[in-house]
């Protein structure tokens, strides 16, 4: 394929992408209140968790605030794109996979469906962590200011801080399958995975204190053993297709 080619199917992909996010944000929509229910959670628990002379007075402590005649709408916009961005994955991914697939082998082409599969897999299970670790993330930050020093979080505020860690843990969850690929197309191979382990291991403590929202230990050991976890087990299955 010529540049112009490329930057046609480029588009195209991007496309596809785009208007599968659009269409599937109306699921978020719909169920709006219902997914901010549940997105509110880890804020409700990290409040309780505070002394109850600096906690926020009344609804305050069950519901996120808003001081802008906007912000509501805005809330409800980023929750539903984000809702699609989230139920659009599979197809994303997929369309990714498609755009590299003109450079692959026919061997390599066949991992596509396994491609997208665990991708989504890894992307729920780093989700899954990041709501874990919200909780009691969020409560460790609130307490630092003290009794004197209420916590009122707006919806917009919230909303970011739970879009980054959700980004942020679920994108690092896919460094593995990264690794497969590489060892897949034999530009790595399980020799140098293997004298990197100990690299890895520091580098991946290192994003874990980074990457969560507190440094106490337990909420960087609760992000560092997956990722740790998931290296071991891309050098396995790197190993199993003798790459």
């Amino acid at each position: 394929m010529t540049v112009l080619e490329h930057l046609d199917e480029l588009r195209r992909r991007l496309v596809i992408s785009l208007a599968t996010i659009v269409v599937l944000a109306i699921v978020g929509f719909v169920f709006y209140d219902r997914i901010l229910e549940f997105l509110a959670g880890p804020y409700r628990e990290a409040i309780e968790s505070l002394p109850p002379e600096a906690q926020p007075p009344g609804n305050f402590r069950s519901g996120l605030a808003t001081f802008g005649p906007t912000e509501p709408f805005v809330t409800f916009l980023k929750i539903g794109f984000f809702s699609g961005f989230l139920l659009s994955l599979p197809v994303i991914l997929y369309q990714l996979w498609m755009f590299v697939t003109p450079g692959l082998t026919k061997r390599e082409r066949r991992l596509g469906i396994p491609f997208v599969a665990a991708s989504v897999i890894l992307f729920a299970a780093g989700t899954v962590v990041a709501f874990m670790v919200l909780p009691r993330g969020l409560g460790f930050l609130l307490s630092f200011g003290g009794e004197n020093v209420i916590p009122f979080l707006t919806a917009q505020l919230y909303l970011n801080f739970l879009i980054f860690l959700i980004l942020g843990f679920g994108l690092s969850f896919e460094f593995p399958l990264l690794l497969i690929f590489l060892a897949s197309a034999r530009i790595v191979t399980t020799q140098q995975m293997r004298r990197w382990r100990r690299n890895i291991y520091f580098g991946a403590l290192i994003f874990a204190a980074v990457i969560t929202p507190t440094g106490d230990p337990y909420t960087m050991v609760l992000m560092w053993i997956p990722l740790i976890l998931l290296y071991e087990g891309a050098v396995l299955i790197a190993r199993l297709m003798k790459r």
